[in-house]
């Protein structure tokens, strides 16, 4: 199987990362998280992304915590390695554990302090980190409002056609639906599209998504599941009224604060996965039990994992 029919589909939660309350690396609930996710139908994890604060985290903690994601999810759930770093040392570093761990895809943000200044530096990057990991399939993770780093996405796929062996295809983490709909179609659509947006999913299904990569699925993924099988049977009605729903729990969580909000979400559907690493603030306890009342006030029964 080349990489380009390589294809991921369904919900990918982008997980968390667990810290100790002094900061450290907890590994142990990732087990507890996997089951969760498993039992909510959840089809892959994405580990140590932006949701996962990889950024924060040592090359040597992300090793551990992906290890652990890849040791628990043997046989289930598939795991997708985000090995991005400013650095391309290190990126390469984690690109060539990941495949030695036996992920089933690695995946990589852009530089984004000293950025890429075109779309060939962009790909001449990438294609020297998937280089590193030659048997496991490569993913470009677009995400132009956290880097900054807005070339052409069906040019990059274009040339990373070319350039990168493994490429299978990207994660697509912006509002652009014109430039998503050139990206599915680049290739006679042999390349797998991922949509991050998680709040208007379903707009991203109707312009050609094959799955989903998204922080809210480690919480909130019956709704979306729900989003998905509505609209693979045409009944966009109710399509458009579960994306309502899950609109306004996503609505919720940015009313207090975005990511910490989300992890405080994921401890009351029973994985605490505890604070946040700085420089994000973990919810204090009053803004913890203020976003509790909101989702009881919503009725989020019907959104959250069990």
């Amino acid at each position: 199987m080349t990489s380009s029919n390589f294809h991921l589909t369904g919900l990918i939660a982008a997980s968390f990362t667990a810290f100790h309350d002094d900061g450290s690396l907890n590994l142990e609930p990732i087990e507890a998280h996997a089951g969760l996710l498993a039992r909510n139908g959840v089809s892959g994890v994405f580990v140590c992304g932006s949701t996962g604060e990889g950024v924060s985290m040592t090359t040597e903690e992300r090793m551990h915590c992906l290890q652990r994601w890849r040791d628990v999810a043997r046989g289930g759930l598939k795991v997708l390695a985000h090995v991005g770093h400013n650095s391309l040392g290190d990126a390469q570093a984690l690109a060539a554990h990941a495949q030695k761990a036996g992920v089933d895809a690695i995946a990589t943000v852009a530089p984004s302090v000293l950025r890429p200044a075109t779309v060939e530096d962009l790909v001449d990057w990438c294609a020297a980190v998937a280089a590193r990991a030659p048997d496991t399939p490569y993913y470009y993770y677009h995400i132009p409002a956290l880097t900054h780093v807005r070339h052409d996405m069906a040019r990059f796929m274009a040339l990373a056609a070319e350039r990168i062996p493994t490429f299978a295809g990207l994660k697509f983490t912006d509002e652009n639906l014109m430039e998503f709909g050139n990206c599915v179609a680049f290739g006679g659509g042999r390349y797998n599209l991922l949509y991050g947006r998680d709040e208007i999913l379903l707009a991203g299904l109707a312009t050609g998504a094959h799955g989903a990569i998204g922080s809210t699925y480690n919480y909130s993924a019956p709704v979306y599941n729900r989003v998905i099988a509505a609209f693979g049977r045409g009944d966009m009605p109710t399509a458009m009224r579960e994306m309502t729903r899950a609109r306004e729990c996503v609505q919720i969580l940015e009313d207090f604060g975005g990511a910490p909000a989300g992890k405080a979400m994921l401890k009351l559907c029973g994985v605490d996965c505890g604070p946040m690493r700085l420089p994000l603030r973990t919810l204090s306890p009053e803004r913890f039990s203020q976003l509790q009342a909101a989702l009881e006030a919503f009725g989020w029964d019907d959104v959250r994992c069990k």
